[in-house]
């Protein structure tokens, strides 16, 4: 049994498994259709989502697993009864053979770990982590520069609250000669404590308050949604906007990418330009997943 807790569990190695074990799904999708077959996985969120829940189901049913959900799990199941969450775990774990998880709650995706007897996926945790969010961006970047050492990452937006900033920080940082910038309201700064963990890792982090402190040969720009339902208050107007000029200012080799779902964050007129890549890199997550579900569930992989 494996879980998936945080990124930080990740070597190289096992990412370079995760990242050749989705291309092969890719590249050979039918070779795959009924590994999970006989498998159950419960999908429990208790916060909204569109594209971590679909494409997880998608994952699961292209390999031929079948899905136990609800639909809202902190209105829809007996946590709305005062039921724990580890009480639920352990019931659910009984019924299933893997549970995917999300929860508002930072330490959720642990304490589900301790009390279960199937593997548990952390699909975002809080504030804190949302890892396999951050494979499929590193698979993503990957695909694109065709390496993952010697990368410029601007990481942009809400980085005091952004889970999947998080994650990604943590996975960039097994790599060599890295360099990241952040930029973002002050208010909204990247935990010291990441920015810890990148120096111990010999990764160099600027902090950036414009968009013109960015190199404009930065390999990733990837920007974040304000994450309100977080915190009480209104924090006004977005103003690190990627629109056309924006975009411009940088190398034709910059891409960009957000996990989505977007707001004012990034105008609609760079959709066209062939950097924007944050619609593909939505899509990375159903054969990244797909391989997730397979080292977790299928030993032969």
């Amino acid at each position: 049994m494996r879980h998936v807790i945080s990124s930080g569990q990740y070597t190289r190695q096992s990412l370079e498994e995760i990242f050749e074990l989705a291309d092969k799904i890719v590249n050979k999708p039918e070779k795959y259709s009924k590994s999970l077959d006989g498998k159950v996985v419960s999908i429990m969120f208790y916060e909204p989502s569109t594209r971590t829940r679909l494409s997880f189901e998608s994952a699961v049913q292209r390999l031929g697993g079948t899905i136990i959900s609800t639909e809202n799990a902190k209105v829809y199941s007996s946590a709305a009864k005062g039921e724990t969450l580890e009480d639920t775990i352990k019931v659910i774990s009984g019924y299933c053979d893997a549970i995917v998880i999300r929860h508002n709650e930072d330490d959720s995706s642990e304490r589900a770990s301790k009390v279960s007897s199937v593997p548990i996926i952390n699909a975002g945790a809080g504030k804190k982590e949302h890892p396999t969010q951050s494979l499929l961006d590193l698979y993503t970047i990957k695909q694109q520069k065709g390496r993952l050492d010697n990368i410029k990452l601007a990481v942009l937006g809400d980085l005091l609250y952004g889970r999947t900033i998080h994650s990604l920080v943590k996975l960039i940082s097994l790599y060599d000669n890295i360099s990241v910038y952040g930029l973002s309201k002050k208010e909204f700064a990247l935990p010291q404590k990441y920015i810890d963990y990148m120096n111990e890792r010999n990764v160099s982090y600027t902090i950036c308050s414009s968009f013109d402190e960015i190199p404009s040969d930065v390999d990733v720009l990837y920007h974040t949604r304000t994450q309100y339902e977080r915190f009480d208050g209104n924090t006004g107007r977005e103003e690190f906007i990627i629109n056309k000029e924006v975009l411009n200012k940088f190398s034709k080799e910059t891409i960009l990418l957000h996990p989505l779902p977007r707001n004012e964050e990034i105008s609609t007129d760079v959709d066209e330009d062939p950097r924007a890549l944050f619609f593909k890199q939505a899509h990375n997550g159903v054969p990244v997943r797909m391989a997730i579900l397979l080292q977790c569930l299928d030993k032969s992989f």
